[in-house]
């Protein structure tokens, strides 16, 4: 539940970063995919200063309670997120993802202990396979679900954003009907892939206007400013998707035990492995995980 909280997160920031905020500061939308990443670095960094140190207090406290209080810090920071506007402040939303990458740190290594220590020596290996495996997937899922809450939440206003902004600025009203019924996706994936979204979308429209209506439709100002609105209303839905996620996550990792590291009974291991390659029977490898594999070695000298 925590990789589909959080993975399609990354993704949704990128797309508010290049699409309003970076072309609303100043930055070209050609340049919008370098600046987007460099602006998602406290992430990064709160992520990297949490994690090491949340494995080496789970070894000590327990992961539980780090775990839990992980997930309820991210779930805090999307709670933030929804109510940020989206032309921000930048410290406080660089604040937030630190805060985000903390709130994950705290969980991951945790997490990852609990897991492998409830797992016996022989079957790890798997475990953390297997760990990977549903990371991983939940991740590629979240960005699928992420996208398809925002999407959902641009269909319903972002047709009607299009066709006004575009008529009120000189494009002929059925130059403005056929773009504003594109999918709303196209309109995204321009600015993503650092485009201009105008310009991609009204293409040789654009020659038939005024140039001082070209220039201002393609600026850094209008499209930002035209699916604000719409752009918000699909973040908002995407964002409670992920604070139910975490919230889910947050109990679960509570109920799920104290997480402290299992500690395996000497010469139960070595024991375990004999009586399955038959070098001593099964009965005298019970006793040796009984008291410590003393009485198998005394019984195997004694044969």
């Amino acid at each position: 539940m925590a990789s589909l909280g959080r993975g399609g997160l990354q993704f949704v920031l990128i797309i508010w970063l290049q699409g309003i905020w970076l072309p609303q500061h100043g930055y070209s939308f050609e340049e919008t995919p370098l600046w987007a990443g460099i602006y998602m670095v406290p992430m990064t960094i709160g992520f990297l200063l949490a994690a090491p140190v949340s494995g080496v207090l789970s070894d000590r406290i327990g992961a539980r309670g780090l775990a839990t209080a992980g997930m309820v810090v991210t779930a805090a920071t999307f709670i933030g997120l929804t109510v940020l506007p989206v032309n921000f402040d930048y410290v406080v939303f660089a604040a937030l993802l630190l805060v985000n990458g903390i709130g994950m740190g705290m969980f991951s290594s945790p997490n990852r202990a609990a897991v492998m220590s409830s797992l016996p020596g022989n079957a790890r290996g798997a475990g953390a396979g297997m760990n990977a495996t549903f990371q991983n997937a939940a991740m590629v899922l979240s960005i699928g679900i992420f996208f398809s809450l925002i999407i959902a939440g641009l269909s319903t206003s972002l047709p009607g954003a299009l066709t006004t902004g575009l008529t009120a600025h000189g494009v002929p009203a059925a130059d403005a009907n056929e773009i504003a019924q594109l999918p709303a996706v196209a309109v995204l994936f321009a600015a993503f892939l650092g485009y201009n979204p105008v310009q991609q979308l009204l293409g040789p429209a654009l020659s038939q206007l005024s140039p001082d209506q070209s220039a201002f439709l393609t600026g850094r100002s209008f499209f930002p400013g035209l699916i604000t609105e719409p752009f918000a209303d699909g973040l908002h839905i995407a964002f409670w998707f992920a604070i139910a996620a975490c919230v889910v996550a947050a109990v679960a990792s509570w109920l799920a035990g104290s997480g402290r590291p299992a500690r395996e009974t000497a010469g139960a291991e070595p024991a375990a492995t004999a009586s399955d390659s038959g070098t001593i029977p099964a009965d005298l490898a019970g006793m040796s995980r009984a008291d410590n594999g003393v009485t198998a070695g005394r019984s195997v000298s004694g044969g």
